[in-house]
């Protein structure tokens, strides 16, 4: 078995061939020795998740961990960016997480755009985004 099948069935906890945004947040972080909120998580699961069946099989996961994949990182800001401002808004990102059976209020949602708003406009622009998802 090679590293990434053994790190896919580490984290599958269920083994159900699929891993949840809550098998990231519990299983990942021991086994990187990086932390991981909530919203990390269910953004990761989000960004590669391309049968919108809110988990990741391991082709899936696959992609998250290979790395950025410029496309599908603009593809992700897309999912979030509903506003058509170009930026992910407080009230945007809110949406995207009740999506993603997160619920946030916007005062929450402003606090986690303000931890990678780097020029301080309180909204995230794809660079910010892309930082973002690399964590």
């Amino acid at each position: 078995m090679d590293k990434f099948t053994l790190l896919f069935n580490t984290i599958d906890t269920d083994c159900d061939g699929k891993v949840s945004p809550h098998d990231l947040l519990t299983r990942l972080p021991p086994l990187t020795g990086e932390d991981l909120t909530e919203v990390d998580a269910a953004a990761a699961v989000a960004a590669f998740d391309w049968n919108g069946d809110g988990l990741l099989d391991m082709e899936e996961f696959g992609r998250l961990v290979e790395g950025d994949d410029e496309e599908e990182v603009r593809e992700a800001f897309q999912m979030y960016e509903m506003e058509g401002l170009g930026v992910i808004t407080p009230v945007s990102l809110r949406r995207m997480l009740s999506r993603l059976g997160e619920s946030r209020s916007v005062g929450d949602c402003k606090k986690m755009i303000a931890k990678f708003d780097v020029n301080g406009d309180g909204v995230l622009c794809f660079d910010e985004f892309r930082t973002m998802m690399l964590l």
